[in-house]
């Protein structure tokens, strides 16, 4: 159980960075008085719906990879390259609230570990099998 609790870390940095997007994405609401239910608003607030609409949609893949490549391979090396994911997607979330043109470092940063994790975890699973 030691080595789960590194890849438990980083699970709950990325739900925390999630989180941000979500609480960020619901203060520009207000902040551009842009009344529920409705998406519709100036451009600089869509840039904080965007930003969390994206995260959720990179986390559905991100979690289950770091847990498949942790059984797979190692909890350590998830753990390794998982940190990069929550530090990517804030960078991502941060860059894109200024513009959208600065959200490429956070999105550059966060998506090799998705790739790493869903390729790695196959390659893993399938050298066990053999």
């Amino acid at each position: 159980m030691g080595d789960l609790a590194y890849p438990g870390i980083v699970s709950g940095l990325a739900l925390l960075a999630y989180y941000f997007t979500l609480y960020q994405s619901g203060m520009a609401r207000g902040k551009f008085d842009v009344p529920a239910p409705s998406h519709e608003g100036p451009e600089e607030y869509m840039r904080y719906v965007r930003a969390h609409q994206n995260t959720l949609e990179h986390l559905v893949l991100f979690l289950p990879g770091l847990w498949l490549f942790a059984m797979a391979v190692s909890p350590l090396w998830a753990a390794g390259i998982g940190i990069f994911w929550p530090i990517g997607r804030m960078l991502y979330a941060l860059g894109y609230y200024r513009s959208s043109d600065k959200r490429m470092i956070g999105l550059l940063i966060s998506m090799p570990p998705i790739y790493i994790f869903v390729l790695g975890s196959i390659i893993g699973f399938v050298m066990k099998l053999l």
